[in-house]
């Protein structure tokens, strides 16, 4: 089974995307790149963007590509309380004929409010993944915690594994992969090194084979995500080069 590679917009930095015209304007690159999907992350709209999610799911349907929805938010409050703005993003989700709506975890307190995500997810086409962020939360104790008992409830909701993120949370990417594989549909393929004292990310070519390795121990057939910077004065190029990659490794 091959893998979908899908483009993040947010690869090519929010300062070119604006100044290419908004997420709709990289749509043709994207498929000419040779890519399935395309990642739209929410915090790169516009309010009047925002407000045009039809016309944005048309243009991304007739340049035949599959869009996944990043939202900036989480499935949790800090007090453990389901996020009250959840059905709001799943109606955005839906509007942009999303494949998946990505959100990270939050404050999960063990308390998994069942019976209304499974509501959501039953009401809503668009499935729900949820990603490992750079904060506490997205460390992998309480990953593991909110996947088990997601396994156990029997929700339909699946993980978007980013591999750069266990850096931030200073853990070991290898032991989340082998220990949440199992659970992932998607993967945010993504190489860093340190900066001061946090880490930036880079593009592959300038990264070790770390996350080839990494790569390996992951579902063959998870979607794969490009996250690392796109940069360089051809665009198409440089995009159709790490789909190229991702595709063949």
């Amino acid at each position: 089974m091959n893998a979908e590679i899908i483009v993040v917009t947010a690869a090519y930095g929010q300062q070119q995307v604006a100044a290419l015209g908004g997420q709709q304007a990289l749509l043709p690159l994207i498929q000419q790149a040779g890519a399935d999907g395309v990642e739209i992350r929410r915090e790169l709209f516009d309010a009047a963007a925002l407000d045009n999610l039809p016309t944005l799911a048309q243009a991304i349907q007739q340049h035949q590509l599959h869009a996944s929805y990043s939202v900036p938010d989480t499935l949790f409050c800090d007090d453990g309380a389901l996020n009250p703005r959840l059905e709001n993003y799943f109606k955005e989700a839906q509007l942009l004929d999303a494949q998946r709506l990505k959100l990270a975890l939050g404050g999960f307190s063990g308390e998994l409010h069942g019976a209304a995500l499974h509501a959501l997810c039953e009401r809503y086409p668009t499935a729900l993944t949820i990603e490992n962020d750079q904060t506490a939360n997205g460390e992998l104790a309480p990953s593991l915690h909110f996947f088990h008992a997601v396994e156990q409830a029997s929700l339909p909701i699946v993980m978007t594994f980013d591999m750069g993120n266990w850096l931030w949370t200073h853990e070991n990417a290898l032991d989340a992969a082998s220990l949440l594989g199992r659970f992932v549909s998607y993967i945010h393929v993504k190489a860093a090194v340190p900066q001061g004292d946090s880490f930036r990310a880079i593009p592959l070519d300038e990264a070790s084979d770390a996350w080839r390795q990494l790569l390996q121990h992951l579902p063959a057939g998870a979607a794969r995500g490009i996250e690392f910077p796109l940069e360089g004065e051809d665009l198409l190029a440089v995009t159709r080069h790490y789909v190229t990659l991702l595709r063949n490794v």
